[in-house]
């Protein structure tokens, strides 16, 4: 059960350190990698290769700007790609959103919102939950926990 989280630059690495930490609470092995697109294409193929050599499943790609590091990715390979769109510049990441989410056809990469690592993390987690029951029941009981909690926190307020 392995992922990779793949960004372009020391920028990132907040929203990406929230896809670290939802791997590491649900056990799934993951390494992490600063590759651009633009600046380094011939080492980031050659991760790629590496990647899939050892077996990883899945890819969660953060991108800001014009974003094209997930789809370039996704064209690389035939491992699925959870893009993070992030926020930098003046567009707030909303440039990043819709150059992700606008990638064309026939090279999907599936897409949450700005700077939600954390949810790009839990979306992989319920792909690889397909293949492995333990990371599933995780899943399962991570739900139930989350729904009592919510529950408990919203019984009665006060405004």
């Amino acid at each position: 059960m392995k992922a990779a989280i793949i960004f372009g630059s020391q920028s990132d690495r907040a929203v990406m350190k929230k896809v670290a930490d939802v791997l590491r609470e649900f056990g799934v092995d993951f390494s992490a990698h600063i590759l651009s697109a633009h600046r380094v294409p011939e080492l980031l193929h050659d991760m790629l290769v590496k990647l899939e050599s050892d077996g990883v499943e899945v890819i969660i790609a953060g991108a800001g700007l014009a974003a094209h590091l997930p789809g370039v990715i996704a064209s690389l390979t035939l491992i699925p790609v959870i893009a993070v769109p992030v926020s930098s510049g003046g567009l707030g990441g909303l440039d990043a959103l819709l150059s992700i989410v606008q990638m064309p056809r026939p090279i999907p990469v599936a897409t949450v919102g700005i700077d939600n690592g954390a949810n790009a993390a839990y979306f992989a987690c319920e792909i690889l939950a397909l293949k492995y029951l333990t990371l599933r029941e995780k899943l399962a009981a991570f739900r139930v926990t989350m729904k009592k909690d919510f529950a408990q926190e919203n019984r009665e307020i006060t405004l």
